[in-house]
C-alpha cells in the first residue's frame, strides 16, 4: 500500500500574506467589482474555503490590501516629514512602497478612486499629498487658484510617474528616476510662476 504524502500546512501569517498578494494581483487586473473570489483563489493556488478562513468577505479582503498599502505609505510619510527630519521628495515616499506592493499601490491610487465603497482610502492619502504640495509651493505661487491647480497636477504627476516606472523601470535605476522626477517637478513649478 502506497503511503499518503504528508501535507504541511502553511503558518497562518504566511498564508494570510500569500492571499493578500494574490488578491492584489487579481484585483489590480480587473478591479473590485469584476474580480470574483474564485479568481482570487485561483491566483493564490488555493480554494475559496481557505480564503474565507482568513477573510469573511471579498470587501474585507480588499480593505485589508488597501489598509496595508496606505499604512506603509503613511509610516514612510510620517518618517520623512515629522519635525526635525529632512524633507524628501514625494517620489522618495511613493516609490519604495510601490516597489514593495505594486499591485496594492495600483489599487489604492487607480481602482479605489473609482469605487465608492473604498474611495476614502484613496482620498485620505491624496489629501495628505495635496496638503504637503500646497504647503511647499504656496510660498512661491501667490495666486491661490494656480496654487491649488498646480498642487493637484504635482500629486497626479508623482503617482502616475511612479506607476509607470514600476511597470517598466528596473529597480537599480530608481535613484536616477527619483532625481529626474524631482527635476521635472521643479521645472513645472518654475513654469507656473
Amino acid at each position: 500500500m502506497a503511503a499518503t504524502p504528508h501535507r504541511s500546512l502553511m503558518p497562518r501569517d504566511e498564508r494570510r500574506a500569500q492571499i493578500l498578494r494574490a488578491a492584489a494581483v487579481a484585483f489590480a487586473g480587473t478591479g473590485y467589482a469584476a474580480t470574483s473570489m474564485d479568481e482570487v483563489a485561483k491566483c493564490a493556488g488555493i480554494t475559496k474555503l481557505i480564503i474565507y478562513r482568513h477573510f469573511d468577505s471579498k470587501a474585507h479582503l480588499y480593505r485589508e490590501i488597501l489598509e496595508d498599502v496606505a499604512g506603509l505609505l503613511l509610516d514612510r510619510w510620517t518618517e520623512v516629514t515629522h519635525d526635525g527630519a529632512p524633507r524628501v521628495a514625494a517620489v522618495e515616499v511613493l516609490l519604495p512602497v510601490a516597489r514593495r506592493q505594486a499591485d496594492g499601490f495600483r489599487l489604492l491610487f487607480v481602482h479605489a478612486s473609482r469605487e465608492a465603497e473604498f474611495e476614502s482610502y484613496h482620498a485620505e492619502f491624496r489629501q495628505l499629498m495635496l496638503d504637503l504640495a500646497t504647503e511647499r509651493i504656496g510660498p512661491v505661487i501667490s495666486d491661490p487658484v494656480v496654487c491649488r491647480w498646480l498642487s493637484r497636477q504635482l500629486v497626479d504627476f508623482h503617482v502616475n510617474a511612479v506607476l509607470n516606472w514600476v511597470d517598466i523601470g528596473p529597480p537599480e535605476r530608481d535613484a536616477e528616476f527619483a532625481k529626474r522626477v524631482t527635476n521635472m517637478v521643479l521645472a513645472m513649478v518654475r513654469a507656473a510662476l
